[in-house]
């Protein structure tokens, strides 16, 4: 775990390349559901969702309890624009026993719902993921965004301004 901190550190600061040698090399030592799920976070900075997809799933076979692979693949589906595929993912996120950040499949959630045009489900998930996090920014945003189309949606269905 001490080479896992350092690799995270490293990739922190925006030095992938240290922190993908210091991932693999904690790796060899000890697999580690917190290494490879890093890494895959680390891979994915470059764009290699596939590869990033590929270490969750070795997270999730060394450790099925904790939630961060479950949370990234789905954001990376996400990312990948394969919504409905995300969705899956995030849930089994909010059901994993070690977990300390919910808010994020719930704020991922909001965004597939939000995608598939689906506001209210969207609202609800962004709101879940406020609740999770008081502080969370991105959330705040999100739900002023999401009240703001479903104004104008309620106003164009309603024939207001005409």
């Amino acid at each position: 775990m001490e080479l896992v901190g350092k690799a995270y550190q490293h990739q922190m600061k925006g030095n992938v390349d240290k922190a993908m040698a210091l991932y693999d090399q904690s790796l060899e030592t000890f697999p580690t559901a917190e290494a490879f799920t890093f890494r895959g976070w680390a891979k994915s900075s470059r764009m290699d969702f596939e590869g990033a997809i590929a270490d969750c799933h070795r997270a999730i076979d060394v450790d099925p309890e904790f939630g961060n692979p479950y949370n990234d693949i789905g954001a990376y589906l996400l990312e990948m624009g394969q919504l409905d595929d995300a969705v899956p993912w995030l849930r089994m996120a909010l059901k994993a026993k070690r977990y300390e950040s919910y808010c994020f499949p719930h704020f991922n959630l909001g965004r597939v719902f939000e995608g598939l045009d689906k506001l209210d489900v969207a609202l609800e998930h962004y709101r879940k993921a406020l609740d999770e996090n008081p502080g969370y920014v991105a959330a705040v945003k999100a739900i002023e965004r999401v009240k703001a189309r479903l104004e104008i949606q309620e106003t164009s269905s309603s024939g207001g301004g005409q």
